[in-house]
């Protein structure tokens, strides 16, 4: 299983651009100079270093610049293009979609963020250590609430589900969470799981009434005009418009694992979008266009996650927040999947960057240097 956030494996890897300015002054209308110098030269070092591939995309007053590096197929050599817009799975960075229809549904009054999540689950949330009575929504959004990760257990894997053909109901998702006993007490500290997102992904469907991608279409993929961005269905395999492959170490042998089951990851880990569209997102949520004013607050209320990567890093409800040295904040999500890596943040001075690698380094790649040569003013 693979749908992890990338805090989960950051190590030490050195970037080679640096943050020098220019000393003649930048058209107010573009994305620096500087800027795309500093950031191609972090893709361009990353590939040197093993990465299959890199895209880069890059939002600064208002304009928007992809950024490419490496190979989308290592049979043909073919160069990741930058027009078309390129897919990518984006693992994790699902959940800040999730978690803004939530809050959504909050807004709406049909949800309260610290009622127990067994009020809109009766009966569903429970096992050894597990009462939906005392795990509130805000514990599940927050990853407090010690339910463990699914990701763990051999039957929750996208790649070689796709490869037997076999879904995985939400239903199942759920009987593999409540088999295993709970990680701590509800509330009583922040650890990452999987499995708060299933149980997320199952309140929507339940209090909307609808399923979870119609949800999305409607809140927030046509809202916003996120036009190369989906939620594949059970059973679709491929990536449907143009997208770089991803690749991934097996048993030593680098093996393309572009294709894998949705349903396995589903509201924590299925969707499918572009660098362009995650920057529109992430800036659009931070200004206030996806879900109100106090909700995005309560997004925005977050715990420490002390994964001692050395970023100093906040998790809300379903996104995070990097501090960066210059003082700016990225505000976004990472997300891991088979085959593809991708880290995206957006600033509230309008800056906004989407990394995604089409294959997981040995060594992952300073995360406070790489969003700052991004983000940093």
């Amino acid at each position: 299983m693979r749908f992890a956030p990338v805090i989960a494996a950051v190590s030490g890897l050195v970037l080679l651009a640096g943050c020098a300015s220019d000393s003649q002054p930048e058209p107010e209308s573009v994305v620096s100079d500087t800027r795309i110098r500093a950031v191609q030269a972090d893709i361009d070092g990353l590939v040197g270093a093993g990465v299959t591939g890199m895209i880069a995309t890059v939002t600064e007053n208002g304009k928007t610049v992809a950024l490419t590096s490496g190979v989308a197929d290592t049979a043909t050599r073919a160069t990741i293009p930058t027009d078309p817009p390129q897919q990518v799975r984006v693992g994790s960075i699902n959940k800040s979609f999730t978690s803004a229809i939530v809050l959504q549904l909050v807004a709406e009054g049909r949800i309260r963020l610290d009622e127990p999540i067994d009020t809109y689950l009766p009966g569903v949330v429970h096992g050894q250590g597990i009462d939906g009575r005392a795990i509130t929504v805000r514990q599940i959004l927050r990853h407090q609430s010690g339910l463990p990760d699914f990701a763990t257990d051999e039957r929750v894997d996208e790649y070689r589900a796709a490869l037997q053909n076999r879904i995985m109901t939400p239903d199942e998702a759920l009987a593999i969470i409540m088999s295993k006993p709970a990680d701590f007490a509800p509330g009583a500290r922040f650890a990452y799981s999987n499995s708060n997102y299933a149980v997320a992904g199952v309140l929507i469907e339940r209090v909307t009434g609808a399923r979870y991608a119609d949800e999305l279409d409607r809140r927030i993929l046509k809202p916003l005009a996120l036009n190369d961005t989906y939620f594949p269905a059970a059973g679709e395999h491929d990536i449907r418009g143009p997208h770089p492959k991803g690749y991934a170490e097996i048993d030593g042998v680098l093996t393309d694992v572009t294709r894998i089951e949705p349903s396995v990851p589903w509201a924590g880990g299925a969707l499918v979008s572009t660098g362009a569209d995650l920057n529109r997102f992430y800036a659009a949520l931070l200004s206030g266009k996806v879900v109100p004013a106090a909700e995005l607050q309560e997004m925005r209320n977050d715990v420490v996650a002390d994964e001692g990567l050395g970023l100093d890093e906040r998790y809300g409800l379903g996104t995070s927040t990097a501090r960066l040295p210059c003082g700016a904040e990225s505000f976004g999500h990472t997300g891991g999947i088979y085959g593809y890596i991708v880290i995206a943040g957006a600033t509230v001075e309008g800056r906004a960057v989407t990394y995604a690698f089409t294959k997981e380094p040995k060594a992952l790649p300073d995360l406070t240097a790489l969003l700052s040569h991004a983000l940093c003013p």
